[in-house]
Formats: structure tokens, C-alpha cells, sequence
């Protein structure tokens, strides 16, 4: 009789925790769909001097195609300073370019790219809850709200919201955010964004070709995620990596490399690694006008 009370005991509780575990289940769901918008309004922060920043929004506009949004003057941090500001929109990446007419607070210029979300203090709950630290807490700027933040492994983000709903035509392929961090982190980054982002890990390769990190006769670990927020690549490296690996802060597909590769050249872009084949595709790194480096890669001839 005691362990028959105890089995309908067992079971009371149980039909009373689940609609609860049910409802949270389900407004974590709804939560992941608020937070990331799409990978069209993913942004790669590029910082360069103001002297540069025609010549960059130039270059990088004649290798990728696409047009650039009115350049403003405006101040983009949550202390004094003053800023070119503008959007370089390209079928394959949007850039926000700024060009600094002050000295840059700390930390901004080590956030490596910006993430429209829905809700902006949902999105820093939601990174805090994952493990990441908040560096920068949210703050006006002219369009809408921002925030920093830094996931395990010292890779810094910002997450912004606009007061009026953007709409960006979708990418005609969809860049990678490259990170590299040290296999003593690597795992943590990991678990934290894919918690954040309700992202999948779409590979990890614990012998990928060496040659990717400018170490052909090495190995080393490359994850692919992929995410609400877009691509991303994660390079777990020892950190001895030769220039300009580890500068670059996102890949290009395009779909002719070598065509691009001249188009580069030719708007005054320099190519700091020949194209090689690796992982079912061609890539190579090039030098835009200002210093900002940039994978690019094309699906290698079958």
C-alpha cells in the first residue's frame, strides 16, 4: 500500500511540472526565434583611419558589388567621441566602417561584429546566461541601442537594436565569422554561443589541413557552426600563427575567386596569400586599403 501511495504521490507531481516544464520549454523556443534576425544584418566592424575610409569603402566596394549607405558624422559610443559612420552593402557581407575623428574609447575597435537582435536586453540576458560577460552595457546611439559583450575565449561582439525595423535584402551567400581561439577555450566558446544563438554544430574536424592557418604540414581543430546569426568558423589554434592569419575577421564566398581576386587587386587591395585548395574550396587573404584583412574563397572545381 505505502509504495502504491508513493508511486500516485510520484506521478501527482509529475502531471503538475509538466505544463511548467512544458510553458518554459516552449517560451525558450520563442525566445531563440525573437533573438537573431538574419544574417543579412550581421555586420563586420571595420575601423580605419579616416584618411582611409574612401579609399577601403572604394576597394571593397568594386571587389564585392553592392553600394554603401550615406556617410554621417555621429558619435557611436557611450562617452565622447565623433566617427565617420557608414554601411558597405555587398551581396556577399555588409561592413559597418568607421573612421574615428578621436581617440577611440575602450573597448570599442576589439568588437569584431555587430548582431541585430529583437530584443536587446532579452539578447544580453541571454549572452549573461550563456557565459559570456557584458563589457559594455547598453547604451543610445543614434538609431537605436548597443551593447558589448565577450565570450569565453576573449572574442568580443556587439548586439544592437534598431528603433525602426531594418529590412536588408538577403545575401546571396552568407559570410563566415572567423574566431580563433585555444583549445583550452575552444569548448566553452562553443557551448556558450550555441546556447546563445540556438545554433548547430554543422562539423568539427580535429585534423583539419594545417594549411588553413598557414601551417602546411600541420593539423589543427575547425569547427563550423551555423546559427540565426549566420556562418561562423571557429579555428582552435596554439596561437603560433604567421601574418595574416588570426587578423582576418570574416571569410567571403564568392563565385569566382580568381575574378575577384583581380577586382581586388585592380580597386588597390593587396593579395597576402596566394589561393590554395583545402576542405572542398579555394581561398586566399587580401589587404584592403586602411589594413582591414579578408578571407576569401570559392568552391573549388570538382
Amino acid at each position: 500500500m505505502t509504495c502504491k501511495r508513493h508511486l500516485i504521490e510520484i506521478l501527482l507531481v509529475c502531471s503538475l511540472l509538466s505544463p511548467s516544464v512544458a510553458i518554459a520549454r516552449d517560451q525558450e523556443a520563442r525566445t531563440a526565434r525573437q533573438i537573431g534576425v538574419g544574417a543579412q544584418y550581421d555586420t563586420t566592424h571595420v575601423y580605419v583611419a579616416p584618411e582611409d575610409v574612401d579609399k577601403f569603402a572604394a576597394s571593397f566596394l568594386s571587389t564585392f558589388g553592392g553600394q554603401s549607405t550615406k556617410q554621417i558624422v555621429a558619435t557611436v559610443t557611450p562617452t565622447p567621441s565623433s566617427t565617420t559612420s557608414q554601411l558597405l552593402q555587398t551581396p556577399v557581407g555588409t561592413v559597418s566602417l568607421f573612421g574615428f575623428k578621436t581617440p577611440i574609447p575602450h573597448p570599442f575597435g576589439a568588437e569584431r561584429t555587430g548582431y541585430l537582435v529583437t530584443d536587446l536586453d532579452e539578447a544580453i540576458n541571454a549572452a549573461r546566461d550563456s557565459g559570456a560577460d557584458v563589457l559594455v552595457a547598453a547604451f543610445p546611439d543614434p538609431i537605436g541601442r548597443d551593447a558589448v559583450i565577450q565570450w569565453p575565449g576573449g572574442v568580443n561582439m556587439q548586439l544592437y537594436w534598431h528603433t525602426t525595423k531594418p529590412s536588408y535584402t538577403h545575401f546571396e551567400t552568407i559570410p563566415e565569422n572567423r574566431v580563433y581561439v585555444s583549445p583550452e577555450r575552444a569548448d566553452a566558446f562553443t557551448r556558450s554561443f550555441l546556447r546563445f544563438s540556438h545554433g548547430k554544430v554543422v562539423s568539427d574536424d580535429a585534423r583539419a589541413a594545417g594549411i588553413e592557418i598557414g601551417r602546411a604540414k600541420d593539423t589543427y581543430r575547425r569547427i563550423h557552426i551555423e546559427s540565426a546569426f549566420g556562418k561562423m568558423t571557429i579555428l582552435v589554434t596554439d596561437g603560433h600563427l604567421p601574418y595574416p592569419y588570426g587578423r582576418e575577421l570574416t571569410g567571403y564566398e564568392v563565385g569566382d575567386l580568381q575574378e575577384t581576386l583581380m577586382k581586388a587587386k585592380a580597386s588597390g587591395a593587396t593579395l597576402l596569400v596566394e589561393p590554395y585548395t583545402s576542405d572542398g574550396r579555394t581561398e586566399a587573404m587580401v589587404q584592403f586599403p586602411g589594413g582591414y584583412v579578408a578571407e576569401i574563397h570559392a568552391a573549388a572545381p570538382k
